[in-house]
């Protein structure tokens, strides 16, 4: 289950406080609101040839099997709501793995257990007992949580209808170790031992079990793998799988996928993968040998008994350098030598920053071991909560009551909360004693509360707000509302963290007319609460304040370069590139704002280098290099042998704020998976199925020998223009420092840009212009892969959806899928060149259709 939301929810409380920034809208989004009469699959963002089900939350593809002409994809869905929760199986169809009929729901969630992610198998030999071998069952294997205690095992369910209907195996579950991070079983039959192959993750250990059975009933263990690679996250969605080396079938590898969240190479969700060999009960990695860093020169090690000339504000830095882990910390290692900088000094509850002396940039890259935790630099933040600001206060909730505003539902209790409330991760950032705080019952309460009317007669409308991440626009949103004429006019909602943090509404524009405050708690999934306090009209912006973890570069007063932990206290290499800087001063400032879970930070070894260091994270393989490619996992018995893989195109980041209705959850095309050796290595590539093509119109719009010097242009013309495209381009390298498309241009502005980068050899896509982005502040940015020009050329093949991109690059080893959300009318197609030129081989476009029509 990509996340198992009830354990994975409990265990962020404990270790996670994300900086509440909230996401501020003007009005709720448009594409968020369907119009009653909006005909199915024709919303704003609905994509046209990737599935999503017609309503309702979707996650992890699940039980992919082929069987009778069928491709089955079924799928992690809530068939009660637009956010996650009561995990059932939704089920699809296909006979091409493009054209897809949605089916009623598979299994479903009951009293005792939710449906958690897992895999189906045809018994071929009736091996089960379920089925006759003239009438063969599938049989899902899937993660069953077990409502009362939480904990994960692994259960049965079989069909003999085609997966039709679905009974559940009395017996279960089949496979109980007592734990609640075991999950996901990928199950296939292993020819040589005659007999089934379970791989399963225990996630928190960041390991994969391997088991064996003969009947699918009673599980042997054989071995387990793990940890390795990257480690930041949990472990889920384990695959494995063989696959013919540069399709030569005596050479034979096996892949083996594990889908980690956080920690993904582009932040958050993410498909790593391992290649190596399996002996029948063991995988053995390939060794990839040790790495060793670059050389450069040290400007600071921490190995004295001071900081020297750094200096320091707070007190989470202590006197000097730690020598390892302080009282109360954790094992703390990745280091060098025998000191470092840790700003656990008094448990994650002290504050401060250790700022270097200014130095003039001359080296192009600044390398550093950083640690502890996930709390990125927010923009627009400030370093010091000072007094509110001055004005008119609404609501400070230090009352007995809520006075003269009213509640519906259970959510709020007659009173104001008094801080934390049972089971609730420590809640901080709120003034004075008392706060409205809806986890009243934890996540299962719903309700709102209403302010009474009053004029508007400020500039700005503050508050502070923490909880749950489900904007206005989703299904069940977890808001506070501003209200004029009945209308919502303004809304925010928080950023799963129990932190208050201050939003500021600009409501100049509605001087003088009568609004009201509605706080709005309609979720009871996981995060499924609010916290506000404090609501005031004020002439100044309250502006909310940092709460991260980080290490910033600082030029000309602005933070220009920021690295943050992994929620770990393991130091990993990181790196800034300093090239735009040349001849410029700068500082090094280490920052710990946090004082909730894992509010610290840890740094050392900070080295000028001509070339970057690269993390474990970077010098992992992942099968896809984009922010929304996760819990990916491939189809059994495929005709011909072969082997398609699909994933869940969303984030946990953000994925329950996507401003997506009456769904939330689309799945990747599914992709043709090979091993090619690329120079040099043995590299996993993906490309989309062939039957993708059967979609295109008639012939393509193309181009040929485009030289383009130094700007951006048209692609083509009004031809290639469009919001479901298939596009080939190769392009032959000049002295052009970037270059390539952007699609999807047009309004405002906007543009998703999809480049190479030559001074880096990396594709990229950059999607901080891409529509709306503010819904969440890790959605903006650039994702990068690594991608080495062949015989001077870099060829693309671009899948632009009505709210996605994909992108696979050279054979396909370099692939990035993100989501977008552009404007309907940005259908622009443009090509370009930055400092230089580059020559357009050829480029052809094609339209798609839906794969409904």
């Amino acid at each position: 289950m990509s996340s198992v939301r009830v354990s994975r929810h409990a265990r962020t409380r404990m270790i996670a406080a994300v900086a509440t920034v909230c996401a501020l809208s003007a009005a709720p989004p448009v594409p968020q609101a369907v119009a009653a009469d909006t005909p199915p699959y024709s919303e704003t963002y609905r994509p046209q040839f990737h599935f999503t089900p017609e309503k309702n939350w979707m996650n992890d593809p699940n039980g992919l099997v082929y069987f009778k002409g069928e491709y089955h994809l079924f799928y992690q869905y809530n068939p009660n709501g637009n956010s996650w929760g009561d995990m059932s199986w939704g089920h699809a169809v296909s006979k091409d793995l493009v054209h897809w009929k949605e089916l009623p729901l598979a299994l479903s969630h009951d009293d005792e257990e939710m449906v958690f992610s897992g895999s189906a198998v045809v018994d071929w030999n009736n091996t089960t007992g379920f089925g006759t071998k003239k009438n063969p069952p599938m049989v899902a294997i899937y993660t069953s949580l077990a409502k009362d205690t939480g904990t994960q095992a692994q259960s049965l369910a079989y069909s003999t209808d085609r997966g039709r209907t679905w009974t559940r195996y009395q017996g279960n579950p089949v496979l109980d170790i007592g734990s609640k991070e075991f999950r996901d079983p990928k199950v296939q039959w292993y020819a040589p031992t005659k007999s089934w192959l379970m791989t399963v993750s225990l996630s928190t250990e960041h390991k994969v079990q391997f088991y064996s059975s003969r009947n699918l009933k009673d599980w042997d263990l054989l071995s387990e793998f793990g940890p390795a690679g990257a480690t930041g996250g949990v472990w889920e969605c384990p695959d494995l799988f063989p696959l013919a080396v540069d399709g030569d079938e005596n050479t034979i590898k096996w892949v083996l996928v594990v889908n980690i969240n956080p920690g993904g190479i582009a932040g958050g969700s993410a498909a790593q993968y391992f290649i190596g060999d399996f002996d029948g009960k063991k995988f053995t990695a390939d060794d990839k040998g040790t790495y060793t860093p670059p050389t450069g020169t040290v400007v600071q090690d921490f190995e004295g008994t001071g900081f020297g000339t750094w200096t320091t504000t707070g007190t989470a830095y202590g006197d000097g350098p730690a020598a390892g882990a302080l009282a109360g910390q954790g094992t703390v290692d990745g280091f060098d030598g025998k000191g470092l900088a840790n700003s656990f000094h008094s448990g994650d509850g002290a504050t401060g920053t250790l700022t270097s002396p200014e130095f003039t940039v001359g080296s192009p890259y600044l390398n550093f071991k950083v640690g502890g935790g996930r709390h990125p630099h927010e923009p627009g933040t400030v370093m010091e909560q000072g007094p509110p600001p001055e004005g008119t206060v609404l609501a400070d909730f230090e009352g007995a009551g809520y006075g003269d505003w009213t509640t519906t539902g259970d959510a709020f209790g007659p009173a104001p909360a008094a801080g934390t409330l049972p089971n609730q991760q420590e809640v901080s950032g709120f003034l004075g004693e008392g706060l409205v705080n809806t986890y009243l019952n934890g996540d299962s309460t719903t309700g709102t509360l209403t302010s009474p009317e009053f004029t508007i007669d400020k500039k700005h409308l503050n508050f502070l707000i923490g909880g749950g991440n489900h904007p206005v626009g989703a299904a069940d949103p977890t808001a506070v509302e501003l209200l004029v004429d009945g209308q919502v006019v303004r809304s925010a909602t928080g950023k799963d963290a129990e932190a208050l943090n201050w939003a500021s509404w600009d409501v100049g524009d509605l001087a003088g007319k009568k609004g009201r405050i509605r706080i709005v708690d309609d979720n009871s999934g996981g995060w499924g609460h609010l916290n506000v306090d404090h609501i005031m009209l004020s002439d100044t912006e309250a502006r909310p304040v940092s709460q991260e973890t980080s290490v910033n570069l600082i030029v000309d007063g602005e933070i220009v370069r920021s690295a943050t932990g992994s929620n770990s206290e393991t130091l990993d290499w990181a790196s800034f590139d300093l090239r735009p800087y040349a001849g410029k001063q700068a500082r090094i400032q280490i920052v710990d704002m946090n004082t909730a879970g894992w509010g610290h930070i840890m740094a050392d070894q900070f080295t000028i280098a001509d070339t970057a260091a690269k993390s474990v994270v970077q010098r992992a393989d992942w099968a896809d290099y984009g922010k929304d490619y996760y819990a990916a996992v491939s189809w059994e018995n495929a005709p011909g042998d072969k082997r398609f893989m699909i994933g869940w195109m969303n984030n946990w980041d953000y994925s329950g704020a996507v401003p997506t209705s009456p769904w939330r959850g689309t799945q990747s095309i599914p992709r043709e998976m090979a091993l090619r050796t690329i120079n040099g290595r043995i590299r996993l590539t993906s490309k989309p199925v062939d039957r993708l093509e059967t979609l295109r119109r008639n012939t393509p719009a193309t181009a040929t020998g485009v030289t383009v010097n130094n700007t951006t242009k048209p692609l083509i013309g009004p031809a290639a223009k469009g919001k479901a495209l298939d596009i080939e381009a190769t392009f032959s390298l000049k002295d052009a420092e970037r270059f390539g498309l952007k699609v999807r241009t047009g309004a405002g502005g906007e543009e998703t840009v999809i480049g190479y980068d030559t001074t880096t050899q990396e594709l990229y896509v950059d999607r901080t212009r891409s529509g709306a982005v503010d819904f969440n502040s890790t959605f903006p940015g650039v994702q990068r892969a690594p991608l080495q020009p062949r015989n001077g050329k870099v060829k693309l093949r671009i899948l632009v959806d009505w709210s996605s991109v994909e992108v696979f690059g050279g054979s396909g080893e370099a692939v990035i899928t993100d989501q977008i959300f552009p404007d309907p009318a940005s259908q622009g197609v443009e090509v370009f060149a930055e400092n230089g030129s580059v020559k357009l081989d050829r480029a052809g476009v094609w339209h798609l259709d839906s794969y409904r029509d």
